[in-house]
């Protein structure tokens, strides 16, 4: 009997911090429906990734999934990046 790895949640977000080492902070965005008034409200919400190759940058928009706990804090690990920002040609573009 073969045996299925459950591969957890998948989410979208934007990288707001790459100071740490082999880490990543995502900000991921999403609409959350208010009991009462029934319309949609924009959230935020901030996740640490495990980056193991330190590839993702701030400003790049990446994919995340659900892993088991990594740290204290830490429960996602970098899938890919999607799309990566253009801050390498700006700061060769200032050193010219």
């Amino acid at each position: 009997m073969a045996e299925s790895i459950k591969i957890g949640r998948i989410l979208r977000g934007v990288v707001v911090s790459d100071k740490m080492q082999n880490s990543i902070v995502v900000r991921v965005n999403r609409l959350k429906k208010h009991s009462k008034y029934l319309k949609y409200q924009k959230t935020h919400t901030k996740l640490i990734a495990h980056d193991q190759n330190n590839e993702a940058k701030i400003g790049d928009i990446v994919t995340i999934r659900e892993s088991r706990p990594l740290s204290r804090r830490k429960r996602w690990v970098l899938r890919e990046i999607v799309t990566r920002t253009a801050d390498t040609q700006i700061q060769s573009d200032d050193q010219e």
